[in-house]
């Protein structure tokens, strides 16, 4: 059997069993690969004469641009030649820095063809950021479009001058047009044979507590390893696939590339340059979007709405980054009889936990182990426990979609003792569902008791006033820590009327235990360039506060 047989057959076991998770999780295997190129040995297969749409990208000015597969074959082969014309080799990293534009997905296919490394990087990257990746990621070529110019500009010229810089765009001195691509041959044969061990993608984490780690993944990792995200999303061939999602992160590979592609379903983005709700539900309406993935964020926006009079084709509905609060699925499920379906995973990991399709979703849990994982609750002393950190069992178990290791000093190592660390803390029920409680680092003791962020978050956020919320431990002379939100409001600076009601409504829905004690209103909170909040430097602003008190900040004691 081939290695292409052997990807489609387990394939094809998630697909038949997407409404059955007990035999999808009991039958299906990773597959054994050994020269698998997900791009040419799968990706072209399946777009040889198919004229299904596979990329539909909108603007807010109403263009529209339509790739067909066998038209983002042909065009990433042109892509993989000229890279090659132009000095990219096998292993050497290219870094990308492009929108939600059909260069991105080109650009991704071509240098998995080429068996070339590439580091997603966000159009929005600050200049010291970039340096940071180009030094870091060993970058050898560079694809950009013109707002990423900006940051190039102000990069130290001897991190740039040697690179093969090209510009997707009108031209540029100094950078290779994209656009001459398009005279390079149609057919693509790479220079060098590629294993499916060989490295792809070099991406940066978030650094929501320390400096972004460099995690590298192989020609099978993400590209295999995203079965288990296919299966997660409910995808089906034919589907049209709405991720919300920024490039240069891997949420986007997650489910803006590898999920739909493995489904061969058709990827649908819209380009909008600020979020409004009621644009982002006429657009799932226009365009006959049938399953959508969306941030916490972006669901508590909707919700906003009137959902119920926007008649959409909707058949899946998915959220991830965050766990997403109950309410939010209870008022989506009211008005539209779908349920979002919550799933967990990391930069380092494919989809590991989840609620596919067809299984009963408990509101407020993350939900099972997905197949292809084995999942483990490791309590301090590395025994296994109704909650602890969420774990991932290695050996014989080992998922295809984990990543290969961290890159420090060019050398992956992975994790040992068995088990790879994802560094958060879940729950787990009778019944194998798992409830994520929050970051090791975020949660915290108070009067002895553990708190979890998320939890008072959760119900923070329910509040109509409070738009976001981050829960931190606070010195305390009496209790050691209080917990203590910092808050944005929906409207208006806050005062202590606002302090007030938010108190009572908390007095109604939290234990005394963990109630939060303090309260300050504040304009932005402190986030990556990814949007996570940065718990770690709240908490650090607290420790280090003397005690003089903040003008924008209310005790619970004081309103009793």
């Amino acid at each position: 059997m081939s290695d292409l047989e052997r990807f489609l057959e387990a394939r094809q076991i998630l697909l038949d069993n997407r409404d059955d998770y007990e035999r999808a999780y009991e039958q299906f295997r990773w597959p054994t690969l050994t020269t698998f190129n997900w791009a040419r040995d799968y990706f072209d297969t399946i777009a040889e004469d198919n004229s299904a749409v596979a990329l539909h990208i909108v603007e807010e000015t109403g263009e529209e641009t339509t790739k067909t597969y066998s038209e983002l074959s042909r065009r990433s082969n042109q892509v993989a030649n000229f890279l090659v014309a132009n000095g990219v080799r096998k292993g050497d990293r290219v870094l990308l820095m492009l929108g939600n534009e059909v260069a991105l997905w080109e650009s991704m296919l071509a240098a998995m063809k080429l068996g070339a490394v590439i580091v997603p990087t966000t159009v929005l990257l600050g200049p010291e950021d970039l340096r940071d990746r180009l030094e870091r990621g060993n970058v050898r070529a560079a694809i950009v479009n013109e707002t990423a110019l900006a940051s190039f500009s102000k990069v130290d010229g001897s991190l740039t001058e040697d690179l093969v810089r090209i510009k997707v765009g009108p031209p540029t001195d100094g950078w290779l047009a994209y656009g001459e691509s398009e005279g390079q041959p149609v057919e693509f044969e790479p220079p060098e044979p590629t294993s499916a061990s060989d490295p792809l993608f070099e991406y940066f984490t978030s650094g929501t507590t320390a400096r972004p780690k460099l995690v590298q993944h192989t020609q099978a990792s993400y590209p295999v390893g995203h079965l288990s995200t296919m299966y997660w999303l409910g995808l089906q061939p034919g589907d049209k696939h709405w991720n919300i999602s920024s490039p240069g992160w891997a949420k986007h590979a997650w489910s803006s590339f590898f999920a739909p592609f493995n489904a061969e379903a058709s990827v649908f983005t819209y380009n909008y340059t600020r979020f409004k709700a009621s644009t982002v539900l006429q657009t799932l309406v226009d365009f006959d979007v049938t399953t959508l993935c969306a941030p916490p964020t972006v669901w508590r926006f909707l919700i906003q709405e009137d959902l119920g009079a926007y008649r959409t084709k909707l058949r899946e509905l998915a959220s991830a980054g965050e766990p997403l609060n109950p309410e939010v699925i209870a008022q989506v499920e009211a008005k539209w009889g779908l349920q979002i379906r919550d799933g967990y995973g990391q930069t380092e990991t494919t989809a590991m936990v989840g609620n596919p399709p067809g299984a009963e979703l408990v509101p407020g849990a993350m939900g099972r182990p997905l197949p292809g994982y084995r999942i483990a609750l490791l309590d301090p002393d590395g025994n296994e426990a109704d909650e602890g950190e969420i774990c991932v069992v290695l050996g014989d178990h080992r998922p295809l979609g984990l990543m290969a290791g961290y890159v420090e000093g060019g050398t992956p190592s992975v994790a040992g003792d068995g088990h790879y660390r994802t560094g958060d803390v879940g729950q787990r029920d009778d019944r194998g569902y798992i409830t994520y409680v929050g970051r090791a680092d975020d949660v915290f003791k108070a009067s002895g008791y553990r708190i979890s962020p998320f939890e008072l978050e959760s119900v923070l956020i329910e509040h109509p006033d409070v738009a976001e919320a981050a829960v931190v431990p606070s010195p305390d002379p009496v209790r050691g820590y209080v917990p203590k939100a910092y808050i944005t409001l929906a409207d208006g600076e806050g005062g202590p009327e606002t302090a007030r009601s938010i108190f009572e409504f908390l007095r109604s829905r939290v234990s005394g235990y963990k109630m939060i004690r303090r309260i300050e209103f504040t304009d932005d909170l402190p986030k990556t360039i990814s949007g996570k909040i940065r718990r770690v430097q709240l908490r650090r602003a607290e420790s280090t506060k003397e005690g003089e008190g903040e003008t924008r900040e209310y005790r619970e004691e004081d309103f009793r």
